[in-house]
């Protein structure tokens, strides 16, 4: 590489590193983290429906779908965060729709037990 090319290289690595949403910032890192709950909600696609948490996906569509738009209001606006934010309230939405489905077709499942 010539000299000018490594020089505007290093220049958008520095950038990206000194960035208000970094990997310097905890705005770069939470938005990592926070995939595995996403893949935990993707994992969970294999999970029978019956066994799902209705208040559990209720608070992770909530969440989600919250947090989106508060990703978008703050500064640095965190694009990152915002993105999977997103995807937490669809695998949530998602699962939601699961039960449901369950729910409907199988009213027995759900009708209080007499003892």
């Amino acid at each position: 590489m010539s000299g000018a090319a490594a020089s505007a290289g290093a220049s958008k690595l520095t950038n990206f590193i000194n960035h208000p949403a970094g990997p310097k910032t905890v705005f770069f890192w939470a938005p990592l983290m926070k995939w595995c709950l996403v893949a935990a909600g993707l994992k969970d696609l294999t999970r029978p429906a019956d066994k799902l948490s209705l208040s559990q996906n209720l608070a992770l569509t909530g969440t989600g779908f919250i947090w989106v738009r508060y990703s978008l209001v703050i500064t640095p606006v965190n694009y990152s965060l915002a993105a999977v934010n997103f995807f937490v309230g669809l695998s949530g939405l998602t699962q939601l729709a699961r039960i449901a489905n369950h729910r409907r077709n199988n009213p027995e499942a759900t009708a209080p037990k007499n003892a």
